[in-house]
């Protein structure tokens, strides 16, 4: 876990009278180890694999614990699942299209959206202090080719696949 996170994770443990636990500090640590969104099953069913006795319970509470410290972020992509985004620090102004065919999301930024949202918000008499945008698209190579590389893989990891509507 990036040491800068680690020390705001503590403080805020601190400042909250809370203790510092074994169980937290893996959930953390497997939390941080990738830049890839998640949900909370997904995290457990990792983090269970390398500590033992740990509750589903405990991982909820963490993550609760992780958004209100500002240290992760909740996104929704669908599918009524909150999914978590650990690389928010890292691209603070970052976007994300969902396949709607094979599930898979792509980050991306663009500066154009962000002067966008700022000249909004200011025109409605605001100032923007974060924005998230996610935009919902068909597989294109689903689409003309039949076949998607992304839909296979997903289908093979037992990945959640999105409701075809």
């Amino acid at each position: 876990m990036d040491p800068l996170l680690r020390e705001r994770l503590d403080a805020f443990i601190d400042l909250r009278g809370l203790r510092r636990t074994q169980q937290r500090d893996s959930i953390a640590t497997e939390v941080f180890s990738k830049d890839e969104h998640f949900t909370a099953e997904e995290l457990f069913e990792r983090v269970r694999k390398s500590t033992s006795g740990i509750s589903r319970a405990t991982v909820y509470r963490t993550l609760s614990l992780l958004v209100e410290a500002d240290l992760l972020r909740e996104i929704d992509l669908g599918e009524q699942e909150t999914t978590y985004d650990p690389n928010f620090h890292d691209k603070p102004s970052h976007n994300h299209l969902v396949c709607k065919d094979c599930g898979k999301v792509i980050e991306f930024e663009d500066s154009g959206i962000d002067t966008l949202n700022d000249c909004v918000a200011r025109r409605l008499g605001f100032r923007p202090l974060q924005h998230s945008l996610k935009i919902e698209a068909s597989c294109e190579q689903l689409r003309t080719k039949g076949i998607c590389p992304n839909l296979i893989q997903s289908r093979l990891s037992g990945k959640r696949l999105r409701k075809r509507r």
